[in-house]
């Protein structure tokens, strides 16, 4: 087997997929082997987690590197059709701060905003399903009616952010902060079953979807 059909086995590809479906199958794999995940006493997953999260990082980057470079010379012009350079100022790299940014009612759904400050950002209404927001700042952000279905909010900062009748049914919460945060008539539950993931989440002074304020 080559290195390059290794890397394609390693993100459960078949050789010769996109970039797109490169990008989504490292990201549904990371929310899969992420290690926050896994319950720090069981030392044996957590180990092979930790493993796995680098062979799928590793595989992502090789595959993306070798892809981009190929676009760029699939594209490139011949030399004698080449444009000279130009002397226009290239356009500032995406700013990661979005603090206070009006996203209400946008489709964002299957981006990645992990580490993004989000803080006090208006998303509500947003589409937010099979986001990744891995450690994302959305500390009094307004997030009434969003769509959060299967995001990914590991250890993200939710302090004071508005989920009032949020769909968070497939969402991973787990290690989130969400002091203070308020979750009325969030939907969490399909009958007795709660189907949001909240291990290890910071839930004091949070008011719950039935109005009742977590101790």
């Amino acid at each position: 087997m080559s290195e390059l059909e290794r890397y394609y086995r390693v993100l459960e590809l078949e050789p010769g997929a996109t970039l797109e479906e490169v990008n989504q199958a490292y990201k549904d794999l990371v929310f899969v082997w992420h290690p926050d995940r896994i319950p720090k006493e069981n030392h044996r997953l957590h180990q092979k987690a930790q493993e796995k999260l680098k062979a799928i990082n590793e595989a992502r980057d090789r595959l993306r590197s070798l892809k981009v470079k190929h676009q760029t010379v699939t594209h490139s012009p011949p030399p004698q059709q080449r444009k000279p350079p130009q002397t226009t100022h290239q356009a500032p790299p995406k700013n990661p701060d979005l603090s206070g940014q009006d996203f209400s009612r946008a489709n964002l759904s299957n981006k990645d905003l992990s580490g993004r400050n989000m803080s006090f950002a208006n998303l509500s209404g947003a589409n937010l399903s099979d986001t990744f927001m891995h450690k994302v700042i959305l500390r009094g952000a307004d997030l009434s009616e969003a769509n959060l279905f299967r995001a990914n909010l590991l250890l993200a900062d939710l302090r004071e952010a508005n989920l009032r009748s949020a769909n968070l049914i497939g969402a991973d919460l787990s290690g989130a902060d969400l002091r203070g945060a308020d979750l009325t008539g969030a939907r969490m539950r399909s009958g007795e079953r709660l189907l949001v993931k909240l291990i290890g989440a910071n839930l004091a002074g949070a008011i719950m979807p039935d109005g009742a304020v977590h101790q």
